[in-house]
């Protein structure tokens, strides 16, 4: 069992950076692909950022990469979502999410457990 707490969002200009955390509960994080989604308003989740627990290799949706940097830091069961250059449709609920997958997979049907998601909105 995995629970997932996201922080870090809030309301930003266009242009500007935020950096998206999540903590993890659970002795085996380490083993966990992890993930971050968004849902905008009227909109399917959908695919941000992953990286894999086994290989720690990395993986974008075309919206965001060269933007957006994940990371993850086993010792603190930790996971981040760096966001920079961040334009209005940027703005969503950012949920971070737990495959116990060993690949890298952008289908959310693939993650078994879910944070509360937190809110980043992005002016004009």
């Amino acid at each position: 069992q995995v629970q997932l707490v996201e922080s870090g969002g809030g309301l930003v200009q266009a242009g500007g950076s935020l950096r998206l955390s999540c903590a993890a509960s659970g002795r085996t994080f380490s083993r966990y692909t992890m993930g971050w989604f968004r849902q905008a308003p009227g909109k399917e989740r959908e695919f941000v950022a992953v990286v894999n627990w086994a290989t720690d290799s990395t993986d974008y949706s075309d919206s965001v990469r060269g933007r957006f940097t994940i990371s993850r830091d086993n010792a603190k069961n930790t996971v981040s979502l760096q966001m920079n250059s961040l334009k209005p449709e940027d703005t969503a609920v950012y949920y971070c999410a737990a495959s116990n997958q060993p690949v890298n997979t952008p289908s959310a049907s693939q993650y078994d457990y879910w944070g509360q998601g937190t809110q980043v909105t992005v002016s004009s």
